[in-house]
């Protein structure tokens, strides 16, 4: 485990509170949103289509406010987003239309995985570090993404058994999903209402030069386009297992209700949270690169071995193992890719390695819809998924462990 959490100051501490508050939202909503679509007789192909283009749209609308956040202001840009949650939410909850969920997945911020999604967290890691001195970034990530994963599975408890209790007391499943859409949008709000009480502290300083392409300057351009390709290699496979997509596995393959999968994810979110909170102790032994490949190849073999496990406790206990030692590499990932960029390109860079996770990620669900439409291929996401992870740490540690011991 690391050292107690360092004192963040009052910023460092509404970032933290943004931070749970989205992350709680974004896991009511990864167990039910799939089970919603379906609900509203959506069929597997489609509801990976719509999955895709939310993620495509979330890509988007993070470019450009990631690439213009340092100049025109972190706080504004997080408002923005949190805005574009509530756009988002609301058509979803009040139209079972396909051609206006499209335009809302589009145009908003909706997370199917769990996981981030929209500008929140290059701004925020940017502020933090720029609060921060540099010797505490990578164990204030640790505890910041403790934090998100501790929101998530609370969040994915909460929606799972709200869910599930609507529907004891008779409403119909749409109906109580879409509860808790509604209560998505209006997280949205609230979002945007903390984040109103962040001080100047957290913008960017006075560029040294003149922001390049996309906020960059010229030396930091190559480290972060080669960070960007891998964490897209990634990510594309992590778009195949996606929080929501493996409920519906669960649910599919297993029958297991609502409820269950709120509290299976509530689990494995928790694991999650301790798995990231030791990774700042180990990356200070180790190396940050070390420590991000050799943590994540062990949890993408586990990944593959859950399809095959021969009943639902094995799986479930596949599962959670994976889980326990899956983040070990996230706030390793967001520390050392702080640490290669200015101060005043943080935003940028963060903007610009997660946009293309969002990319990769927003590519596989379509792949994963017809997948999953055929019987006898369901379990392939799982494969595939972990294949690729496994291909992605290899290459990261081919790629930059040289250039880590330089430094």
């Amino acid at each position: 485990m690391t050292a107690n959490l360092p004192k963040l100051g009052r910023d460092g501490s509404i970032l933290f509170v943004t931070r749970a508050l989205r992350m709680f939202s974004y896991g009511f909503l990864s167990v039910v949103l799939v089970l919603y679509l379906s609900a509203l007789g959506f069929g597997e192909g489609r509801i990976g289509i719509l999955l895709t283009l939310t993620l495509v749209g979330d890509t988007l609308v993070s470019l450009w406010i990631t690439t213009n956040a340092d100049r025109l202001g972190r706080r504004t840009m997080l408002i923005v987003g949190a805005a574009l949650m509530t756009a988002a939410g609301i058509p979803f909850a009040l139209s079972g239309d396909f051609t206006i969920l499209v335009i809302a997945a589009t145009l908003g911020v909706i997370s199917p995985s769990g996981n981030e999604v929209g500008p929140f967290l290059a701004i925020e890691q940017a502020s933090l570090s720029q609060i921060l001195s540099d010797d505490r970034r990578t164990a204030v990530f640790a505890w910041y993404n403790l934090v998100g994963s501790l929101a998530t599975a609370l969040g994915a408890l909460a929606g799972g058994w709200i869910a599930q209790g609507l529907q004891s007391g008779g409403m119909e499943p749409s109906a109580s999903y879409r509860v808790l859409v509604l209560a998505y949008a209006a997280l949205g709000l609230v979002l945007a209402c903390v984040f109103l009480f962040l001080s100047q502290s957290v913008e960017a300083p006075a560029r040294t030069e003149s922001a390049g392409r996309l906020g960059l300057g010229k030396e930091s351009r190559s480290v972060v386009a080669r960070l960007a390709a891998l964490f897209s290699l990634d990510a594309f496979a992590g778009g195949f297992v996606i929080q929501s997509i493996v409920a519906y596995w669960f649910h599919v393959r297993y029958g297991v209700s609502p409820g269950a999968l709120g509290s299976i994810f509530f689990f494995a979110n928790i694991l999650a949270a301790i798995s990231a909170l030791s990774a700042a102790r180990i990356a200070k032994r180790f190396g940050l690169i070390n420590t991000m490949v050799f943590t994540h190849l062990p949890s993408n073999v586990l990944l593959i071995l859950v399809p095959l496990m021969p009943n639902l406790p094995l799986a479930i206990a596949v599962l959670l193992a994976r889980f326990s030692i899956s983040q070990m590499d996230v706030p390793t990932r967001q520390s050392y890719t702080m640490s290669v960029v200015k101060p005043e390109e943080r935003s940028a860079a963060a903007g610009i390695t997660g946009i293309a996770r969002t990319t990769g990620a927003s590519i596989s669900p379509a792949l994963t819809g017809q997948l999953i439409a055929v019987p006898a291929l369901a379990s392939a996401p799982f494969l595939i998924a972990g294949g690729l992870k496994i291909a992605y740490d290899l290459l990261l540690y081919r790629s930059f462990r040289k250039a880590e011991k330089k430094s």
